[in-house]
């Protein structure tokens, strides 16, 4: 088996020597033999690992590639295999994420009853409890958990919901009826606010799509990497 040093290891990969020797230190890579003066040697296993661990890193994250080639590394394929089942199950979340909050604010900026005249006056939390047919409290919990911020009367200090407000109620509502927690929709809702205007959230809601197919072709390309090594680290055992 052909030997190579940590330097050829950096050099293929843009990398520096140091880098290779920290994920050899993360377990993202096994451990290498030493030459009896304490020199790292690293073979083609090594160099099928760092390439699947910087495949994997654009499709999982840093944080997950690593638990995936640790995974690897010690426990075997079936914890690989869980690793790469919680990667796939959140962008299938994301995916439907996404998919809602597009039929939520085509909803929203529909001309309907409900919410062509949003920007005429302002509700107070009575009016905007009944109208989505939750309880004030609700509306005051998800103030509390910051999904929304209504301004204040200033000679009552009552709650009142501007249209930007309405908007947000109305998507968190959607969200909430289909089953996601407050932070993820107080998350999406953040999205939304930093977006801006129709168009605006129109781009963004395109960017986060083609961020989701990036992703998900980085995982087909990452599951070939990974095939590639675990038979390499399984004939070398």
């Amino acid at each position: 088996m052909s030997t190579l040093r940590p330097a050829d290891l950096a050099r293929e990969h843009g990398l520096s020597t140091q880098a290779v020797r920290n994920y050899e230190q993360d377990g993202c890579i096994p451990p290498a033999e030493r030459t009896a003066s304490g020199y790292r040697i690293y073979t083609e296993v090594h160099a099928a690992a760092l390439q699947t661990y910087l495949a994997l890193i654009p499709a999982y994250g840093h944080s997950a590639s690593g638990q995936i080639m640790n995974a690897l590394h010690d426990a075997g394929v079936e914890g690989v295999l869980i690793a790469i089942d919680r990667g796939h199950s959140q962008l299938l979340r994301d995916r439907e994420t996404l998919d809602t909050v597009r039929k939520a604010v085509a909803h929203l900026t529909a001309e309907s009853p409900t919410v062509a005249d949003l920007s005429a006056d302002t509700r107070t939390i009575g009016e905007l409890a009944h109208q989505l047919r939750v309880t004030p409290a609700t509306l005051r919990n998800w103030e509390g958990a910051g999904i929304l911020a209504p301004a204040r009367d200033p000679s009552t200090g009552y709650r009142r919901y501007d249209a930007s407000d309405l908007r947000d109620a109305h998507l968190a509502d959607l969200l909430r009826r289909g089953g996601y927690p407050l932070d993820h929709i107080r998350t999406v809702i953040e999205q939304i606010r930093t977006a801006g205007g129709t168009e605006a959230l129109a781009a963004a809601l395109a960017d986060w799509q083609q961020k989701l197919t990036t992703q998900g072709l980085a995982m087909l390309n990452a599951a070939t990497h990974l095939n590639h090594y675990l038979n390499v680290h399984t004939h070398t055992l």
